[in-house]
């Protein structure tokens, strides 16, 4: 097929078609969500906690939560006396701790691809090039999905910032890639002197300002400052570094 880019170990591509168009071809799948679901998986397992990706934000999560013996977070990121998809509200998180992530993006395109069979892992700009380590050398044939985000009417909007922490993880990689995996790695590469700045002014960056919560633009733009990498195992994100490889999938 024209548009698998199978020509190419390393590949690239959008949402959920992406996932369901290529992720089947391919040994290991990394979803980027950089605001806010894989951030905040890499800052919760930063903590020694477990993250269990849900996609649903209604009554349904409290009763999965509860099933599984996890702590909920909110999917109202202004959140009191909890946890939200707000990076601060997960710094004090205890060890050991299962948290169940409501999210209709990252958690969505995490529980989709783990249906092909591949290894799935999320990344952030916090965790990129740890995570592009693990995996150069244990898989042949690895996908990128930048998450984006939704219009009012339900279709994809392409989001800067996934862009170029997906553009990160290849980048990392140095593996060889697709054309449209170049390009994103290109794009990281355009604005990594200025990251923080470029995350603040588009508009996903713009909206987290507006809204009161321009601390977790820090958070999201801490460049390679964790080795955590999350790998989903069964239901949950656990940190293959510290877990090893018997939690990848046979």
């Amino acid at each position: 097929m024209f548009y698998d880019q199978s020509a190419y170990p390393l590949r690239f591509e959008w949402g959920e078609a992406g996932v369901r168009h290529l992720a089947p071809q391919c040994q290991a799948v990394v979803i980027v969500d950089v605001l806010s679901f894989s951030t905040a998986v890499d800052v919760a397992l930063g903590r020694g906690a477990s993250v269990l990706p849900y996609r649903w934000k209604d009554d349904s999560a409290i009763r999965f939560a509860e099933q599984h013996g996890a702590l909920l977070a909110s999917h109202e990121r202004r959140f009191t006396g909890g946890y939200s998809l707000s990076q601060q509200s997960l710094s004090t998180l205890p060890t050991g701790a299962r948290l169940v992530l409501p999210s209709p993006n990252g958690a969505t395109l995490s529980m989709l691809a783990q249906q092909t069979g591949a290894a799935v892992f999320t990344a952030c700009l916090r965790n990129a090039p740890a995570v592009a380590q693990y995996i150069r050398g244990r898989f042949e044939r690895v996908l990128v999905v930048a998450a984006g985000e939704r219009w009012s009417d339900g279709t994809l909007r392409a989001a800067r910032e996934d862009e170029w922490g997906a553009g990160a993880v290849i980048a990392a990689l140095n593996m060889p890639a697709s054309p449209e995996a170049q390009a994103a790695a290109d794009a990281y590469r355009a604005v990594q002197a200025n990251l923080l700045a470029s995350v603040t002014a588009c508009a996903s960056g713009r909206e987290l300002v507006e809204r009161g919560f321009e601390a977790d633009l820090d958070w999201a733009c801490d460049l390679n400052i964790s080795r955590v990498v999350p790998l989903l195992s069964r239901m949950a994100y656990l940190d293959a570094d510290s877990h090893g490889p018997s939690i990848l999938p046979l």
